[in-house]
């Protein structure tokens, strides 16, 4: 199964031709799903012969992955602003926002994304994307006066579990209203470490409690 292009385009005019070649690919899977997904049916919709779109890639596998690819990079950019803001509640924010707009800026091509990322062996890059909203949420929690929490590496794979996982099942369900589902996302978001901070503040008073007196 190849997931990596032929080569990689290096003149303006052939990285726009690329570039139409996955927006294609993008538009026939929103607009007819796996079924009409074909290399001749992509290399139409994007005004390119299927001989230069076999110059940049093997099959249409190879274009998914470029189409993940693409997608995956927007969705960082958007994350990554995260570093930019005022503090840490508005950095959680932002990297909520853009999870939400990543998965109904376009629902339907989401939820198809969702399944080839699943099937393709990306395992290796899918990893690198946790490592850095791991490393984004880390640094929020790290902001002065964000929530003391005692193991933020560990809040950060719950949160990107919990996000993600309210995300794609809404747009599984086919939600459209990205208003409403970050508010909920939101809530839990901040409700988790607010919970994480107030049993922290339990276990420390019990801990102190238990300390024998000294004589």
């Amino acid at each position: 199964m190849a997931v990596t292009p032929r080569k990689r385009p290096r003149q303006q005019r052939a990285q726009a031709m690329v570039e139409a070649i996955v927006e294609a690919a993008a538009r026939i899977f929103e607009s007819e799903g796996p079924s009409g997904y074909t290399t001749n049916a992509i290399a139409e919709r994007a005004g390119a012969s299927i001989g230069s779109l076999y110059q940049y890639f093997p099959d249409k596998d190879a274009i998914t992955a470029a189409l993940i690819r693409r997608e995956t990079a927007r969705f960082l950019a958007d994350a990554r602003e995260s570093a930019r803001a005022p503090d840490w509640a508005t950095a959680l924010q932002i990297l909520i926002d853009a999870a939400v707009g990543h998965q109904l800026r376009r629902p339907d091509l989401a939820r198809l994304i969702d399944v080839e990322e699943a099937r393709l062996p990306l395992q290796h890059e899918n990893r690198g994307v946790t490592e850095v909203l791991e490393q984004l949420i880390d640094a929020a929690l790290f902001r002065p006066a964000a929530p003391r929490i005692p193991d933020r590496q560990e809040a950060a794979g719950d949160l990107i579990a919990l996000v993600k996982g309210m995300v794609d099942a809404a747009g599984e369900r086919g939600e459209e209203d990205a208003e409403r589902l970050g508010t909920r996302v939101r809530a839990a978001a901040f409700g988790y470490l607010a919970t994480m901070e107030r049993n922290d503040d339990v276990d420390r008073r019990v801990s102190l409690e238990r300390k024998p007196a000294r004589p």
